[in-house]
């Protein structure tokens, strides 16, 4: 037969465990309410779990394309999330940036939304449909933009790929190819009017030879069109002395190539430097010691000239020494 003392333990068990069931939401769990809610691309009714990494829309001048976009809350609290549409562009490093809420000239003003602010209860999905309205005079290409949604301080940008049909073109420089310390500095541009995704092969030449292969890789940045992107390339393995010539290959999708070359001359400014001094010191050494010799042959003041006879002034001295 159980003890008093169990049914005892057991009762006071119950009670702590209902009084944890009823406790209201911490500060922490509202904390988690608010940050951990997430915008994505809704599910397509396809069978997808709406694992969608971005919206993707085309269509001709004068359509008008719809979508849903998802917001999530797992937290124990409801939160309010306001949306906006935005153009996109590459930010100075490549990065995928969004325009503020009054720098959008594209895609950021064709799409709107069927609501700018939207409240999501406690372990709930919301669906926002919004609608993109290609202007019959939108130029073919890419335009890239994107939804953002933002509360708590959170911002988080949901991208739209949106294509206009018509003829695209694929155009990509790779310029201002320089080398400082163990870096190689280079800008690349896109021309075109489709984004790219560019592969970049490295290679240095010096007076001796190779210095430097790399073959083709993927960088990581998709650059927008009529973006630039300022990127490096670390190169570890810099001569110390040499005049090097360094080339840079990048290629992408659609047949695009472009290639670009930087010279410099590597020398080691330390040891030059302090050969420099030397030989200056040196130098200076030398012209206080020519000095100071030509100081010590010069007769004393007031002493005149010393003037020495001629051979009619020698001869009367004989003459006279004669007699």
């Amino acid at each position: 037969m159980p003890s008093s003392t169990g049914h005892a333990a057991r009762a006071v068990l119950a009670v702590l465990l209902c009084a944890f069931a009823m406790t209201p939401a911490t500060a922490a769990d509202r904390a988690d309410s608010a940050t951990g809610w997430t915008a994505r691309p809704a599910a397509t009714g396809t069978g997808d779990d709406g694992g969608r990494p971005y919206f993707y829309l085309e269509g001709v001048p004068g359509t008008v394309l719809q979508d849903r976009l998802a917001v999530t809350n797992p937290g124990r609290t409801p939160v309010t999330v306001r949306l906006r549409g935005a153009d996109a562009y590459n930010a100075e490093d490549g990065e995928f940036a969004v325009r503020g809420s009054k720098g959008s000239a594209g895609t950021g003003v064709w799409l709107r939304l069927a609501a700018d602010r939207v409240t999501v209860p406690a372990r709930t999905r919301a669906e926002v449909p919004f609608s993109v309205t290609v202007p019959t005079s939108a130029p073919p290409g890419d335009h890239p933009g994107a939804i953002v949604a933002e509360s708590g301080g959170r911002s988080v940008g949901v991208r739209v790929h949106l294509r206009v049909s018509g003829p695209t073109l694929a155009a990509l420089t790779v310029e201002d190819v320089t080398v400082s310390g163990r870096t190689i500095h280079y800008t690349l541009v896109n021309r075109g009017n489709a984004a790219l995704a560019p592969r970049l092969a490295v290679s240095a030449d010096g007076v001796f030879g190779t210095l430097l292969r790399r073959e083709a890789r993927t960088l990581p940045v998709e650059l927008l069109p009529g973006q630039r992107a300022k990127l490096t390339e670390p190169w570890q393995e810099v001569p110390a002395l040499d005049s090097v010539t360094v080339r840079l290959r990048v290629t992408a999708a659609g047949g695009v190539h472009s290639e670009a070359t930087g010279s410099v001359v590597l020398v080691p400014w330390a040891p030059v430097t302090v050969g420099v001094l030397l030989f200056l010191s040196a130098a200076a050494a030398g012209a206080y010691a020519y000095r100071l010799r030509r100081r010590q042959r010069r007769p004393p003041d007031g002493a005149g000239p010393v003037s020495r006879p001629t051979s009619d002034e020698r001869h009367l001295v004989k003459a006279g020494a004669d007699r």
